[in-house]
């Protein structure tokens, strides 16, 4: 039976703002907006357009230990890997909606790449792999 990694958790502050920056700024799709009455909580799922398998799971802290995560997951490493098909056309659409990128574009042997900001902090790359690699 093959696997694949179907959901990746980010804690989040607000479903509502983190819903905004998720789909108004990086363009991802909403998938789900469920509200569970078990766990008063939502189940939010959102994915970058094209996705087939991975989503992200957007998950509101609900205590003080999982709010001092937010942003912070990896301790400041790059925590996701977006990969287009078009680093450029994605690049200047974020910077047109005002994504922070901490890292400016830089070409490499395995392909083009520039580092992101999400609304907590937490980083991304965006790259476009080289043909080939």
């Amino acid at each position: 039976m093959p696997q694949y990694l179907g959901l990746v958790a980010i804690v989040v502050r607000n479903y509502d703002e983190a819903i905004a920056f998720y789909v108004d700024k990086l363009g991802f799709k909403l998938v789900e907006d469920t509200f569970q009455p078990a766990q008063n909580k939502r189940w939010v799922v959102v994915a970058p357009p094209g996705a087939q398998e991975t989503h992200l799971l957007l998950a509101q802290a609900a205590n003080a230990h999982q709010a001092s995560r937010i942003g912070d997951q990896t301790g400041g490493r790059v925590s996701f890997f977006l990969f287009t098909d078009d680093f450029w056309r994605d690049f200047h659409a974020y910077q047109s909606r005002g994504v922070v990128f901490v890292r400016e574009p830089v070409t490499e042997p395995y392909g083009t790449v520039a580092v992101l900001e999400d609304l907590y902090g937490n980083r991304w790359d965006l790259i476009q792999t080289a043909q080939g690699a």
